[in-house]
């Protein structure tokens, strides 16, 4: 599934095609946006929530899309051959310069004007990490109420902070010497706060379009250990471990030896 980092760079390009821009067609093949009526309105901006992508309009709508692990967006010229097929675009928004297009999303939704505000989704997000206003400390205190859940669970929870997915979980706790599998309860604040503090680090790292990478390293693996069970740890030799944890069964990769997994 596309991390915050992902959809923060969606957003920088979508905007950058979209905003200011009046829209001559917009299309869809799903029921619920059939009578959008969305052609003549002009898109006023796009913002990512966390994992989520809002393009917003002046009669105070919105289209909502979130992307889970099939959906993209793209950006072509008017008359420039699409990489995907037709039949897999759920909604075409097409000006006088750029046709943006969403392929294969799950979640694709007209918000009426205000219901951006009242979105259950999204009113239930926590402080997405690479926003300018992000609130470490309410991070924090939504993480402390969930303090049964270990830690690498935790830090998937949208509703504690928005954006964060397994890449960056594994990355944080690794560079954090913190073992995943530990409570959120037994983990003093600084711990609680220098995981978060990583993480937005990390994805601020990935903001300008290079290939993702956690290591500042000119060679070698980009990640110190994500993607790389059964390999030597970077730091200490010991080999990479991977195991599924929480009712998802999402992945973590870890070094027991420098993150003190028994």
């Amino acid at each position: 599934m596309p991390e915050g980092d992902t959809l923060f760079r969606i957003a920088t390009v979508l905007g950058k095609a979209l905003s200011g821009k009046v829209m001559t067609r917009f299309t869809s093949p799903l029921p619920a946006l059939a009578d959008a009526a969305l052609d003549g309105r002009t898109i006023t901006r796009v913002e990512a929530r966390g994992k989520n992508l809002l393009i917003h309009f002046d009669d105070g709508r919105a289209l909502h899309t979130h992307l889970r692990m099939t959906g993209s967006w793209h950006v072509y010229r008017p008359g420039e051959r699409w990489q995907k097929p037709e039949r897999a675009a759920r909604a075409v928004l097409e000006t006088a310069d750029f046709v943006a297009v969403c392929f294969d999303a799950p979640v694709v939704e007209l918000l009426v004007a205000g219901g951006v505000e009242r979105h259950e989704g999204l009113r239930r997000l926590g402080p997405d990490v690479l926003a300018t206003d992000f609130d470490a400390a309410e991070a924090r205190r939504r993480l402390r109420e969930r303090g049964d859940l270990a830690v690498g669970d935790a830090l998937l929870a949208q509703s504690a902070l928005a954006g964060i997915g397994n890449v960056y979980k594994s990355e944080a706790l690794f560079l954090c010497r913190a073992d995943p599998f530990a409570r959120v309860s037994a983990l003093d604040d600084a711990t609680l706060d220098g995981l978060v503090a990583r993480a937005r680090e990390l994805m601020q790292m990935n903001l300008e379009g290079h290939a993702r990478k956690t290591r500042h390293a000119l060679a070698g693996p980009r990640y110190w250990v994500y993607g790389r069970g059964g390999q030597p740890c970077l730091t200490c030799g010991t080999l990479v471990r991977v195991r599924r944890q929480g009712t998802a069964g999402r992945t973590t990769y870890y070094c027991p030896r420098c993150q003190a997994v028994t």
